[in-house]
């Protein structure tokens, strides 16, 4: 039998499905929606650490921190200092990673950062806009158009990402015609790409594709369509196998499947990159991500954070 490094590097035996896209985009969140949910917080070094590895691993889009005001969000207050140390680390290359961007005030935060990616994070439902955001459902929408009609104008590009898709914690189903009005609304508002959280993971499969073609009908193509899956009823590779079919080639994951959501206790953690990694490679599937080098950072990562990682992949090929 193969030693533990031979068989990461190795990876699982590929089995091509034709009928799926030959290429796939992982949206890595790790240093900020995956960090943001730590009781600890975690020392600025290590965090630009964290988005230099997860970089060097080859994940195209690292989402590095969130320009929130920190008594909301204490774990990344130092969002101005990370930046500015991977400005110094990777040059102007770390104006292109994404940060979350609450308001017009965060906006400005990320102009004199001079940086040129940003995303906003919305709600389906009226409760978790109110408990997230401190606004109702419409009244979101009034906070979010002037940053991304500004972002917009100064050539920025934005993201929208959009909460409770699948389910709310306080009002239980989430009607399909709400999720897609809500996503139509953001992205008629200058989101390049509306990614769907699936924020309390008790999505499906089934449910996928209807969202997914409820969508469609609206005029939301698969191609700006992203997929947030949490993995806490076991149902995030599913879901994603279900979206890969229908055609979406953008799917969030955490490093080590950190995260969760701070104002929804049900909320666990994200599908870990390394899990949907392996997925992918078995199926053929195209990433640029090297899996030795991520199950290195997660081992790395691991360290840090005290505790081992919920990934699957990572247990089974930790060194």
């Amino acid at each position: 039998m193969p030693d533990q490094l031979d068989w990461v590097v190795r990876g699982p035996q590929v089995v091509p499905d034709p009928s799926l896209p030959d290429r796939v985009t992982i949206y890595e969140v790790g240093p900020r929606d995956g960090l943001q949910n730590e009781d600890a917080v975690v020392p600025t070094a290590v965090k630009v650490d964290l988005v230099e590895r997860l970089l060097d691993a080859g994940l195209p889009y690292v989402e590095a921190t969130s320009l929130v005001h920190p008594r909301w969000v204490p774990q990344l207050a130092d969002a101005e200092e990370v930046l500015a140390a991977l400005v110094g680390r990777i040059g102007d290359r770390a104006r292109d990673l994404p940060v979350l961007v609450p308001n017009e005030r965060g906006l400005e935060r990320a102009y004199d950062l001079g940086l040129r990616h940003i995303a906003v994070f919305a709600s389906a439902t009226d409760s978790f806009a109110r408990r997230n955001l401190n606004r109702s459902l419409d009244e979101q929408y009034t906070m979010f158009e002037p940053v991304m009609t500004r972002a917009r104008a100064a050539g920025m590009r934005v993201r929208a990402y959009v909460s409770m898709c699948f389910g709310d914690p306080w009002e239980g189903d989430v009607p399909l015609d709400q999720v897609v009005a809500a996503g139509k609304r953001l992205m008629d508002l200058g989101a390049e790409q509306l990614s769907l959280g699936d924020t309390i993971g008790v999505g499906t499969p089934g449910h996928v594709v209807a969202l997914l073609d409820a969508l469609n009908d609206a005029g939301l193509p698969d191609d700006v369509l992203a997929l947030h899956a949490h993995d806490t009823y076991g149902q995030a590779l599913g879901n994603v196998a279900a979206a890969l079919r229908h055609g979406v080639t953008t799917f969030d994951t955490s490093a080590g499947g950190l995260g969760g959501c701070p104002y929804a206790e049900s909320a666990t953690g994200n599908l870990a990159t390394e899990d949907l990694l392996w997925m992918l490679e078995g199926l053929g599937i195209t990433t640029g991500v090297s899996m030795p080098r991520l199950v290195e950072t997660g081992t790395w990562l691991e360290g840090h954070l005290g505790r081992p990682s919920p990934s699957r992949v990572l247990q089974a090929l930790r060194p």
